[in-house]
Order: C-alpha cells, then structure tokens, then sequence
C-alpha cells in the first residue's frame, strides 16, 4: 500500500486539529487561555470543571499543537500555542457557525442581540478614539485577567462590582466596554446595567483576545 501523499498527510493532520475543537469544554478552555497563562488548578476552577477532566481535554488540545506548557513549581502552566492563529482559528469557527448552523444564530439573536442591538465599536473606531482620548475604556473581567493583559488605559471594574462602583465612571463621557470574546456574557450585561442608569456606553465587537491578535498594542501589571 502506497504512503499518503503530501495533501492527504495535511489533511490527516488538519483533522486532528479539528477533532480537538470539536468540544465546548475545549473551546471554552482556549478561551480562558486566550486571556493569558493558566495552571490547570486555575482553568478547572473557571471553566467549572474537574482537575481531571480538565487535565484529559488539555491533553487533548496539546496533542494537536493548539497548546504549550511550561513548568513553575510544583505546577504545569498552559498557555496557547500561537496566540494570534488560535484566537482567528476559533473566531472562524464563530462566524461559520453563525451564518451555517441555526442554533447558533438563534441564541445570537435571542441573547447577545436583545441585550445590545446597537452597532457595537470596530477595533479601528477604538483606536481613533482612544488616541483622541474621547472614551473610556472599560474591562469587565475579573482583576487577574486585567492583571494579564488589557487595552492601553482600560478601567477595570469586574461585572459583579460594577453596581457599587458605578460613581467611578462619569455620565459625561461615553463607555466602551469589552471582555474575553465575542460570546463573552460579561459585556453585553455591563452595557446593560450602564444604559439602564443613564450612561453613555458602547461594546466592544469582540475583546482583548482579538484585539492582541490583531497586533495592537496592549498593557499588563508585572
């Protein structure tokens, strides 16, 4: 029997990268690491999922080169291989799914869309504005994951404390929010909750993933 060749020995591999997409645990894993460096104790606690089902569908995901590792202490950090082509690869999928598979669309429309049906910002309208210093940039995600990696000059202010704090944000100023990703829950309720006390705010059209792959600059805390 003949070996493969060079096409179908590409496709063979490209099948395997898909088949360890195929997952929402896994997808939802890529996610969290798209947001910076993870130990599988952190990523098992934020996806909601156990040490070792979280361990199996990393091990997965690093089978197929979508994920690295590196020791610190007495732990396995994971982080994604080649932030930007993962991060694009994923988001493809997204918009596959969003204009070919029904269920997708539906939860788009009855979700995210009934929440914020206003245009939300391009990356690019961002960039204008914030050298303008028009906007305020606002991150919703928790303080860890700002500490990792944020827009240049985002606030951060968590969704669970955005309502206590809200007198740290000026009605005069327009917000623009944004979090893990466009299915990210957390800034189509910050847009919400800020619309519905009067403030002048925007989303984001994805999050900081996005924006990193892209090329444009960002910021961390050491």
């Amino acid at each position: 029997m003949s070996s493969p060749g060079p096409k179908q020995a590409i496709y063979e591999s490209l099948a395997g990268v898909a088949q360890a997409l195929g997952h929402a645990h896994r997808l939802e894993l890529l996610e969290h690491l798209a947001q910076g460096k993870r130990t599988v104790e952190e990523l098992s606690a934020r996806a909601h999922l156990t040490f070792a089902n979280t361990s199996r569908h990393l091990q997965i995901l690093r089978r197929a080169r979508l994920v690295e590792t590196e020791r610190r202490g007495k732990h396995i950090v994971y982080r994604l291989a080649g932030d930007a082509e993962v991060v694009t690869l994923t988001k493809a999928l997204g918009r596959v799914g969003e204009r070919n598979v029904a269920e997708v669309g539906r939860v788009v429309t009855d979700y995210f869309q009934t929440r914020d049906a206003l245009e939300p910002v391009s990356r690019d309208d961002l960039v204008g504005r914030l050298r303008d210093d028009l906007v305020t940039v606002l991150d919703v995600r928790p303080e860890d994951e700002f500490a990792l990696g944020h827009l240049p000059g985002a606030f951060n202010i968590p969704l669970a404390e955005l309502e206590r704090r809200l007198g740290e944000l000026s009605k005069g100023r327009e917000v623009i929010a944004y979090c893990r990703g466009p299915y990210c829950v957390l800034s189509f309720e910050a847009v919400a909750a800020l619309r519905s006390r009067g403030y002048r705010v925007r989303r984001l059209e994805d999050g900081y993933p996005e924006w990193k792959a892209a090329g444009l600059p960002v910021e961390s805390i050491a």
